[in-house]
C-alpha cells in the first residue's frame, strides 16, 4: 500500500469516528436541568406541571429541583395573595432561577375561625374547598394556625407521597378547629 492510500484510509477512519462520536455521547447528554424559585412571600407553594414541590422557602441558597428539560407550567400560590402561573423553560444541564412577587389580596374581615392540622407530614399540602392554603407544618401547633372566615369547608390534606385525606368541617367564629389527619 502506498502512502496516499494509507492517508485516505486514515482520513476515512477519522471521518467515520468523528461522525459517530456525537452519537456515543448523546446518551450521556443531560436531559434535565434545575429550577430555583425565589418568591415573595417565601412560604408560597410551588408547583411544576401540577406537581407540588413545596414552599418556595425550601429552595434556599443551595437547594434546587431537578426538572426535565423543556417547557413547563410554573404555579406559585399563597392564600393571602393572587396565584401566579407562568411558562418556564428548563435548559438541560443548567439552573433556571425564577423570581416571583405575588400581589397581596385584601384581608378578610373578622370574625375569624381558626384551623389547625395535626398528624400530617410537615410538607403535606392543605386545601380548603380546593384552594391551596399552605403546608401542614404551618398549621400544626397553638402558635401556627390558619385564620379564615367562618363557614363550611372541605379540607383535603395531601402528603408528599400523594396520599390524600379529606374531611368536611364547620369552622365556627372565634373557635379553633383541629383536624387530625388519619
Amino acid at each position: 500500500m502506498d502512502d496516499m492510500t494509507m492517508t485516505k484510509r486514515g482520513l476515512a477512519t477519522f471521518a467515520l469516528f468523528a461522525l459517530t462520536l456525537p452519537l456515543a455521547f448523546a446518551k450521556d447528554a443531560p436531559t434535565t436541568g434545575y429550577l430555583k424559585v425565589h418568591a415573595v412571600p417565601d412560604h408560597a407553594g410551588v408547583w411544576v406541571d401540577g406537581k407540588h414541590l413545596g414552599p418556595a422557602a425550601n429552595f434556599g441558597a443551595t437547594r434546587k429541583y431537578t426538572v426535565a428539560a423543556g417547557d413547563h407550567e410554573l404555579k406559585v400560590s399563597d392564600p393571602r395573595y393572587e396565584d401566579l402561573t407562568q411558562k418556564i423553560t428548563i435548559t438541560a444541564g443548567k439552573t433556571s432561577n425564577v423570581e416571583v412577587k405575588l400581589k397581596a389580596l385584601d384581608m378578610p374581615k373578622p370574625p375569624y375561625a381558626e384551623l389547625r392540622v395535626t398528624g400530617a407530614e410537615k410538607y403535606s399540602e392543605v386545601y380548603l374547598n380546593n384552594k391551596y392554603m399552605g403546608h401542614a407544618g404551618e398549621f400544626n401547633n397553638p402558635f401556627q394556625k390558619l385564620d379564615i372566615p367562618p363557614g363550611d369547608y372541605t379540607i383535603r390534606v395531601v402528603s408528599p407521597a400523594g396520599k390524600a385525606y379529606e374531611e368536611k368541617v364547620n369552622l365556627a367564629a372565634n373557635k379553633t378547629t383541629i383536624v387530625k389527619v388519619k
